[in-house]
């Protein structure tokens, strides 16, 4: 893994804006200008040879590093953000106002069967308002139904893609499920209806809930709180 790090780091100067080994695994994250090119050394090259891709994840990274609940010891913590019933509003929206970084990024998981490696390449979508990148299905067929989920989740554009549309939501579905901001319980919920015989679309009635986990205790098990613990 050092040397195949080691070979990207030489061979793709300039065109990786860096390279890291975590957990013992390889990630690169490549700049969008050069996402195809750097693909197909991946695909092509030897000492990579990278002839698999398993998966392609979208990521919003709005609200990165915030969490309802603090992690620490042996376990989880209570939640340190209400969201109870008594806190929850349908029409709470989350603040995209403070957020000056790059919100969106695509994932591509690779495997190298003849080499036995994996490894995993990062793009960063330089514009918020409309996030694209290149299309990989030239390089790997495979890509074709996955930048789809990302689309559809997401509304993140593959430029070249054969034949972008939703695949997880219906035809006639609104925004992007998996963007922060959009509402958790959706803004309307749809059933069939056998008068009309067709399917209806209605207004949210989803009862609000608490999201966070009970508390952690030092065995593991989840217990209900206890009455003027801390």
């Amino acid at each position: 893994m050092d040397k195949l790090q080691a070979l990207i780091d030489e061979r793709l100067a300039g065109k990786v804006v860096k390279s890291s080994i975590e957990f013992g695994e390889l990630t690169i994250e490549v700049k969008p200008a050069h996402l195809l090119e750097v693909a197909y050394f991946l695909l092509n090259n030897d000492a990579a040879g990278f002839d698999e891709l398993i998966d392609v994840c979208g990521i919003d990274y709005l609200s990165y590093g915030k969490a309802e609940w603090q992690t620490g010891g042996s376990g989880f913590s209570r939640g340190v953000e209400p969201v109870g019933a008594e806190h929850f509003s349908f029409d709470q929206k989350v603040d995209t106002s403070s957020f000056d970084g790059l919100r969106y990024a695509v994932v591509y998981h690779l495997l190298s069967v003849m080499n036995n490696q994996r490894i995993r390449m990062k793009v960063f979508c330089e514009d918020n308002d409309f996030p694209v990148v290149d299309s990989v299905v030239e390089v790997w067929k495979s890509a074709n139904w996955f930048e789809r989920e990302a689309f559809d989740l997401y509304g993140i554009m593959f430029t070249g893609h054969p034949d972008l549309r939703r695949i997880m939501t219906d035809y006639g579905f609104v925004g992007h499920p998996f963007r922060k901001d959009f509402p958790l319980i959706g803004h309307v919920e749809m059933r069939y209806d056998e008068e009309k015989q067709r399917v209806v679309y209605e207004p949210v009635t989803i009862e609000p809930r608490v999201l966070v986990p009970r508390v952690m205790r030092e065995n593991l098990s989840a217990t209900p709180p206890v009455e003027g613990d801390d």
